[in-house]
């Protein structure tokens, strides 16, 4: 396979919102996109993205493969977690980890990275 297999989506000078390769689909960190909320707003905000962007590349939440959640702080891990299993379907929880990280922007509560199959 050449670097022309790969589909790059939403490019930027610095980054890509999402690659597709061999059937996989790469999300970049997904950040909220109103940072003036609180976790369980910034939580929704970020998984309404990350489905925008699965529906686009031919895949859905019952398709991720792996997650990995940043939270500012984990005191809100709680609430993050109240959004995240409404969100979640059914017998499809995907594996995930959750650590604490310094975030780029102070205002973002949380980055979400996703990696999902393809239908």
């Amino acid at each position: 396979m050449s670097s022309t297999d790969i589909q790059r989506f939403h490019v930027g000078a610095r980054l890509s919102e999402m690659a597709v390769f061999n059937g996989v689909v790469y999300l970049a960190g997904m950040v909220p996109e109103d940072g003036a909320t609180d976790i369980r707003g910034q939580t929704a905000d970020v998984l309404a993205q990350i489905d925008r962007l699965l529906a686009e590349a031919g895949s859905d939440k019952t398709r991720i493969l792996r997650t990995q959640i940043y939270l500012a702080d984990m005191a809100d891990m709680a609430g993050m977690n109240e959004v995240w299993d409404a969100w979640v379907a059914p017998g499809h929880a995907p594996p995930r980890a959750t650590v604490q990280a310094a975030l780029a922007n102070p205002a973002w509560k949380i980055e979400v990275v996703v990696t999902a199959a393809q239908r």
